[in-house]
């Protein structure tokens, strides 16, 4: 018992992440009682103890979700989340800023190469964040693991946020950002033929939707990595039902991204553009999909994935059953989920080079 209202005492008084470190170093039981004590009102017997913890002390304190109408207020405040839980970055021998002068206008970029003197497949990484939050910064450790464990460069994309951006812009600027990539191939020291498209959430769907515009065009990905993707904007699946309040993401936080993106810029919610579901799969890269058991869009994720596999594209599917939404992002606080993105990056650099 004492233990306990020690762990509930840090979990209040101490910096999120510092508090979170703690409290993944409890036996699962404990962080069950934590939850328990915290009156975590949801029963979801399968999601990660720590995960229930975090959700329960938001609900404490009143939050719920991650985006609202104040784009930018919640702009600064996912910023500062990340912030706050933020640990030693993953070692990655060279990083650097760039400044990429596209087509549709200058982005930002950051390249991360492991082994600077050698050539290595790239990855061209767009973030997550309901392609209206997010940045170079709040998936910086991300990247870092990509580039160690599945031994490859990563280019992360700072590419221009909804509402400001249309789809349009948006993913023109994306997939311009992949052309640029491949037109300097023999610069950035990119293995021939070996360029492939990843991201989280609405990066998923950029990815993706990238991927399908390009097919037929040189610069063209060559595999495809997506993690939890948005895929339908237009459908509500089971999942979507199942787990819409009390985790990361949630009904309210869909509507108001659906609002930001499609909706204000006149984009039909079935619209290829948005929704890849509807897109044409004829030609697409092989592609590793993985969902969180707990999260609203697991179905279309998963759904996605079987049409996919329909029309003849190579696809490895995983779901890891005891996350929810974002959990990526909580590498610095949980050994778990740093478990998992070290085995996804592993195992897709594996799938790659078998399809490759």
């Amino acid at each position: 018992m004492f233990a306990l209202n020690e762990s509930l005492k840090n979990f209040t008084e101490k910096g999120q992440g510092t508090a979170a470190r703690l409290l993944d170093r409890l036996p699962n039981f404990a962080k069950e009682s934590l939850a328990k004590r915290l009156d975590y009102p949801f029963i979801f017997p399968e999601l990660d103890p720590l995960v229930k913890c975090m959700m329960a002390a938001q609900l404490k304190q009143g939050k719920s979700g991650f985006i609202t109408l104040d784009y930018q207020q919640s702009r600064k405040q996912f910023e500062l989340q990340m912030e706050s839980i933020k640990s030693k970055p993953t070692a990655v021998k060279y990083v650097q800023d760039l400044r990429l002068p596209l087509q549709s206008g200058t982005v930002f970029a950051r390249h991360y190469h492991p082994t600077p003197n050698k050539k290595l497949p790239m990855i061209v990484f767009y973030h997550g964040g309901g392609f209206v939050v997010g940045s170079l910064d709040t998936h910086d450790e991300v990247c870092r693991l990509l580039a160690v464990h599945a031994k490859v460069q990563v280019l992360s994309i700072d590419y221009p946020l909804s509402p400001e951006a249309s789809p349009a812009q948006l993913i023109q600027s994306c997939e311009d950002a992949l052309a640029w990539t491949y037109q300097n191939s023999r610069q950035l020291k990119i293995l021939k033929n070996r360029i492939a498209v990843a991201g989280d959430s609405a990066g998923g769907n950029i990815a993706t939707v990238v991927a399908q515009r390009s097919v037929k065009k040189a610069f063209a990905p060559q595999a495809q990595l997506l993690i939890y993707p948005v895929v339908d904007f237009k459908s509500r699946h089971p999942s979507f039902y199942a787990y819409k309040e009390g985790l990361v993401l949630t009904e309210r936080d869909i509507d108001i991204v659906t609002e930001l993106y499609p909706r204000t810029h006149n984009v039909a919610l079935d619209d290829p553009l948005v929704s890849p579901t509807y897109g044409q799969f004829l030609g697409l890269a092989p592609t590793y999909l993985i969902t969180a058991g707990h999260d609203v869009l697991h179905d279309e994720g998963e759904i996605y994935s079987h049409k996919l596999r329909q029309q003849g594209v190579k696809v490895f599917y995983q779901e890891y059953t005891d996350q929810t939404h974002g959990f990526i992002n909580m590498t610095p606080v949980s050994h778990r989920a740093k478990k998992y993105v070290i085995e996804v990056s592993e195992k897709f650099r594996k799938f790659w080079d078998k399809h490759s």
